[in-house]
């Protein structure tokens, strides 16, 4: 599974990820955390896609149209698993251990981390899937 493509996914997830880490933190200025959560992903989400479709998977010559609408649904996926278990570490479950202080910090680096291994599939296999790509695999 380490690839040359999935460790550049990784780094471009990475920078993604500190994209929408950070600006989580500003957003929370004006924002309720959860509404700064989905902001701060949507941040991510465009640092994501212009690096995965020039530098992770090469797609610059398939149309953008499709590429951004298959890319929202994988990421509206995504979000909703950064989302919920953002929330329920940053509100249940960190504090039934006793961990107040930063629990919405570490509970939405969690949260961004885990959807990793999904949205690489999910990019891979049919956001910026070459046509005729699956079928030559398959063979």
């Amino acid at each position: 599974m380490l690839t040359p493509e999935f460790l550049r996914f990784l780094v471009a997830g990475g920078i993604a990820a500190g994209a929408n880490f950070g600006s989580r933190f500003i957003f929370s200025m004006v924002l309720d955390y959860a509404f700064a959560v989905i902001i701060a992903y949507l941040v991510g989400m465009l640092v994501a896609f212009l690096l995965m479709r020039g530098h992770v998977f090469d797609a610059q010559s398939s149309p953008l149209a499709p590429q951004i609408v298959k890319f929202v649904g994988v990421n509206v996926v995504a979000v909703l698993q950064t989302l919920v278990i953002s929330l329920v570490l940053a509100h249940w479950l960190l504090p039934s251990f006793g961990i107040v202080e930063q629990a919405e910090a570490l509970a939405h680096l969690v949260g961004v981390l885990v959807p990793v291994v999904t949205s690489y599939f999910g990019h891979k296999f049919f956001t910026f899937r070459l046509a005729g790509t699956l079928t030559k695999q398959s063979k």
